[in-house]
């Protein structure tokens, strides 16, 4: 057994997780919420507004399909309000159809205005893709933009939603990963692992 653990290696994927799953946040231009998952994205967002980590939110997406889990930004207003958004401190981004177009205009607006920091909200089990999304638009823009990890990550991951179970939805995730980094559409997890190196040392050094 002591030989085996011994020539055990975690795998470049394995630590790609680890890291984004204990990103620190800081202080941020904006908070960028995706569309997706209902509306159980929405009180992460909020929150994070409402304990000063940016004091504005951009809501990313433009499909409505509630049997997808897509709830377009006039269902979740009222909810994001409810849970104390200011309406004016809301940014709304709803052409884009798919992940790789959120990224692409939520980069396109950050750098309209000069933001170097982002948070990222998505669900715990889309997060990981998302943020190689997002980290292959800002690698593709040249910009030098930081972006943060702050999934909504106390959901149910067994229960089951209208759109699936979150816990079966995670394979898929990883899944499309691997499909998406074939097709150049999305980093590598080398890249992520290099820029969260990066991150650090500009974040708090």
């Amino acid at each position: 057994m002591g030989s085996f653990l011994k020539f055990m290696k975690v795998t470049e994927r394995e630590k790609f997780i680890i890291l984004v799953d204990n990103d620190r946040i800081f202080k941020s231009d904006a908070i960028v919420l995706l569309e997706g998952d209902g509306e159980f994205r929405c009180p992460k967002a909020v929150e994070l507004y409402k304990y000063g980590y940016s004091n504005k939110i951009i809501f990313s997406g433009g499909i409505s399909n509630h049997s997808y889990g897509s709830y377009p930004i006039e269902d979740l207003l009222p909810i994001l309000i409810q849970h104390g958004l200011n309406e004016n401190d809301l940014i709304i981004e709803n052409i884009s159809r798919n992940t790789k177009e959120q990224a692409d205009y939520v980069i396109q607006i950050a750098n309209n205005n000069g933001w170097k920091n982002l948070i990222l909200v998505a669900s715990h089990y889309h997060q990981y893709r998302a943020y190689l999304t997002f980290l292959e638009s800002i690698r593709i823009s040249n910009t030098d933009i930081l972006l943060y990890n702050s999934p909504a990550n106390d959901l149910d991951w067994f229960n089951y939603t209208e759109w699936g179970c979150r816990f079966e939805l995670l394979e898929s995730e990883f899944d499309k990963i691997l499909h998406y980094q074939k097709l150049g559409h999305i980093a590598s997890f080398e890249f992520a692992i290099n820029y969260q190196r990066k991150k650090e040392k500009f974040s708090i050094g």
